[in-house]
């Protein structure tokens, strides 16, 4: 009677342990005797007929890894360390079991290489100012090369660029010299305009010259309004002129005529 018992409750047990709940975002790859059992199944409900069947659970998320920094000397032999960050997913969970062994493993001593490779090959200013065009031919090999593997490489970013303190210096004063040029430039151009502007005025002034005269007036009330104790200003002869003067030394005034016979 007991064996009646033990026996339909061993048989419930085993078809327990035979079933499996695979998540959405995952699937069971089943080999059966050591033979790959294809496709793969899931999501839901699957059963592994034990001890016949072995399962491996592959997630099909998006994996973000981290790349280590990496010693790398670039095509203008500076030294710099260089660390990134891989996103890919698993495409075919069939031949990223059987085609390679810690897919994850693999892919990132396969992008810690191409990150050597590729970057090695770039100036220091290519690595600075076109890190978007160096991170799609990094995509674009990492791909190609785990294809293979059934893993899909969707995209690679450079994180960070540590740059020597010699080299972080010698950037800085190359800015800075950068800047000055910049400043010395602008203020040349302002020069230039005012000079022209100052020609312009000029033209104007020698067409009148009371213009000239008043233009000398504001300036004279300009030094007035500042804290000086003493002033000195030419004053012009000829400055007088304009305000109905006397006429200028030198000029002597014509005599009258002197009487004629006729006139007496």
């Amino acid at each position: 009677m007991t064996i009646f018992l033990t026996v339909p409750f061993l048989l419930l047990l085993w078809l327990l342990s035979c079933v499996r709940v695979i998540k959405e975002y995952e699937r069971a790859v089943v080999f059966r005797l050591g033979r790959l059992l294809r496709p793969e199944k899931g999501p839901g409900l699957v059963l592994i007929f034990w001890p016949f069947d072995t399962m491996v659970r592959m997630s099909l998320r998006i994996v973000a890894m981290d790349v280590p920094p990496q010693d790398i000397i670039t095509h203008d032999n500076v030294s710099v360390k260089v660390n990134a960050v891989v996103y890919f997913r698993v495409m075919d969970p069939n031949r990223a079991v059987t085609e390679v062994e810690h897919y994850k493993y693999a892919t990132s001593q396969l992008a810690q290489t191409t990150l050597r490779s590729i970057l090695g090959q770039a100036e220091l200013d290519d690595l600075l100012a076109e890190r978007e065009r160096l991170n799609v031919e990094l995509q674009t090999i990492l791909d190609r090369q785990t294809d293979p593997w059934g893993i899909k490489v969707t995209s690679v970013e450079v994180k960070h660029v540590d740059l020597p303190t010699e080299m972080q210096r010698a950037m800085a004063r190359q800015a800075e010299s950068e800047r000055e040029k910049r400043g010395k430039i602008i203020h040349a151009e302002g020069e230039f305009q005012a000079a022209g502007r100052l020609a312009q005025a000029a033209d104007v002034m020698s067409k009148n010259a009371m213009s000239l005269q008043l233009r000398y007036l504001a300036t004279l009330a300009e030094i007035a309004t500042e804290k000086n104790s003493t002033i000195l200003f030419p004053i012009p002869i000829n400055f007088l002129e304009a305000f109905g003067g006397r006429p200028a030394a030198g000029k002597s005034e014509e005599a009258p005529p002197h009487p004629t016979k006729e006139d007496s």
